[in-house]
């Protein structure tokens, strides 16, 4: 009798879509700005909404994001700012942002939340506490949590996330003093990594975007494909971000990515 096919499944796109320096790199230069995601997903099947981190937006918004999109398209809404660094009114942003995800809830592209910490988030009782507090606003939305702080990386801490529903997000960045090393860590049946760039150099002190203007060599990718790999074994679906958005690297280097998961993994959705 022949085995069931376990189906896994990738998604792969870029952290955020309507940059104006994509013109020429990536959107014809005359393409108005509405059709940007129309455009978008026609090559890729998922992409994180960065915008929610800055601003709530209304229904009206979100319901047109998913008419503009195919049905296999998904989406990660990015927590907004109150969740991660403010932290102060943290349970009516959730709420507010719920309300306003509930098309595309209903329409079932809606595929978890990214809380992206800050540097200054370390692990100690408290943040571990509202962590949980998070996780309980979230409801039973899929919740994939991205640490700065090399404090969180502890056997126990997988253990902790894994307890309690959580998603670890595995990083690419530069290898400095302090910051996640590379990894494949999954701690539910969904995996997930981000691909910030390398610019060491900007990382700090660079301004606004600077510290993600950084184009991967084909060899720096080919580096993550055994995490990958590992990462494929160990959950169903694989989310695969590029945040090196300055002049649509972001784009070049998710393209790439997908190439060469289709070329020698053999897996795509």
């Amino acid at each position: 009798m022949d085995s069931p096919e376990i189906r896994i499944e990738v998604k792969i796109g870029t952290s955020g879509y309507s940059y104006e320096d994509w013109r020429n790199h990536f959107y014809p230069a005359n393409l108005p700005k509405s059709n940007f995601l129309e455009f978008y997903a026609q090559f890729f099947n998922a992409v994180e909404v960065n915008s929610t981190y800055y601003a709530i937006p209304n229904q009206f918004v979100i319901r047109r994001m998913v008419e503009k999109t195919p049905p296999n398209f998904c989406f990660i809404v990015k927590t907004n700012q109150e969740t991660t660094h403010r932290r102060q009114e943290n349970e009516s942003a959730i709420n507010q942002l719920l309300d306003a995800l509930q098309p595309m809830i209903d329409s079932g592209k809606f595929h978890g939340f990214l809380a992206q910490f800050p540097y200054s988030f370390k692990n100690n009782e408290t943040n571990r506490k509202y962590l949980l507090q998070t996780r309980q606003l979230l409801k039973g939305f899929p919740m994939f949590v991205e640490f700065r702080h090399i404090s969180w990386v502890k056997p126990a801490m997988y253990h902790f996330l894994k307890e309690n529903d959580i998603s670890y997000v595995n990083v690419d960045q530069p290898q400095l003093p302090g910051l996640l090393p590379p990894q494949a860590i999954a701690t539910t049946k969904l995996s997930y990594v981000r691909f910030h760039g390398r610019n060491a150099q900007q990382w700090w002190d660079g301004e606004g975007s600077a510290r993600y203007d950084y184009l991967y060599t084909k060899e720096e990718l080919q580096e993550w494909m055994p995490n990958i790999a590992q990462l494929l074994q160990k959950t169903y679906r694989t989310y695969i971000f590029f945040n090196n958005h300055p002049r649509g690297q972001a784009i070049k280097n998710a393209k790439q990515m997908l190439e060469l998961i289709q070329n020698q993994l053999s897996i795509f959705d």
